[in-house]
């Protein structure tokens, strides 16, 4: 039970909420401290797994391959555009943090989508649910970041656990939202005629609403994206690893030079990131979708052939 305490000077009792919530999560962490223990232990597993699979190719080699990745999802600028942006991080010497911070961003967007994704379809589908995502999606979206690494911290202790946690926690509202605008978007008629054709609520939504809001859902995921590599570098804050460490590092030596070049690491990873999930909600203008239309022509101009020969035929029969 919350009881009012007496304070000084006003005379306006005050409320200790903070209190009660510290209770509350006294008790969580108490009644589930087993699950809290699996998801420290997947959370430790995923990222450093992904970290040292990362790590262990030539710098230059796995640059080749991010490239290769940008040139099949957009084209061959955004190839051109990658080997600068990998190659200044190399000559900085920040390769190895650079690529910690990367499996951390990816380890937590991950889990983030895979929660926001099927959330906002839920509270697309229901009114009630939506009422009830909105007030807790602006709670986590508007309470200042470095607050989230407290109860991270507390249930993790120092290291990457604490920091993914936090930055799902940070990363998962625009998804949601996202995810719940782009389904609600969604034509009514073009719904009601799958209704008329017989269609269940499963295909409907698989079928017709998923297929059209795919594009803002894709917007969902590059805000996502981007919102836990700018939360991955508070991870330093918790010995989460990465170029947090060595932006956190640089405020406690007030060294500038340290600073500036960890902080445009991390631009250099945000325009790459940026520049490849945006490319994924306009798959059609990407490499990969021109090299399977080019695949498909010569069978395409085969069948139209066979057709203007059977037409022939016929036309001479007559």
């Amino acid at each position: 039970m919350i009881r009012a305490e007496e304070t000084d000077g006003t005379g306006i009792p005050r409320l200790p909420i903070g209190d009660a919530l510290e209770r509350g999560f006294d008790w969580f962490e108490d009644t589930f401290s087993s699950v809290i223990d699996w998801v420290e232990i997947v959370f430790e597993t995923s990222s450093e797994g992904l970290a040292d699979l990362l790590t262990r190719p030539d710098a230059l080699i796995l640059t080749a391959i991010f490239a290769l990745i940008a040139w099949l999802m957009r084209d061959w600028k955004l190839a051109l555009l990658t080997i600068p942006l990998m190659f200044f991080i190399i000559t900085v010497d920040m390769w190895e943090e650079a690529l910690e911070t990367l499996a951390l961003v990816a380890v937590a967007a991950v889990i983030a989508l895979l929660i926001a994704i099927p959330l906002g379809i839920l509270a697309a589908k229901n009114q009630v649910v939506s009422n009830f995502v909105r007030p807790v999606m602006d709670l986590m979206q508007t309470m200042p970041a470095l607050v989230w690494l407290i109860p991270a911290m507390a249930m993790f202790g120092l290291g990457m656990p604490s920091g993914i946690l936090a930055t799902i926690i940070f990363a998962l509202p625009p998804g949601v939202r996202l995810t719940e605008l782009a389904i609600r978007q969604v034509d009514p008629e073009v719904v009601e005629a799958g209704h008329a054709f017989g269609s269940t609520p499963t295909q409907i939504l698989f079928r017709i609403q998923l297929p059209l809001a795919v594009k803002t859902i894709m917007a969902g995921v590059n805000q996502v994206i981007m919102l836990a590599l700018s939360m991955a570098v508070f991870g330093g804050f918790v010995g989460a690893g990465g170029l947090g460490n060595e932006v956190v590092r640089a405020i406690n030596q007030l060294n500038l030079s340290l600073g500036l070049e960890a902080g445009l690491c991390v631009v250099m990873l945000a325009v790459y990131l940026d520049r490849v999930t945006a490319a994924l909600g306009s798959p059609e203008g990407s490499t990969l979708s021109r090299l399977r239309r080019r695949r498909h022509m010569p069978q395409q101009n085969q069948d139209s052939a066979e057709d203007t020969e059977a037409g022939t035929a016929a036309t001479k029969a007559d």
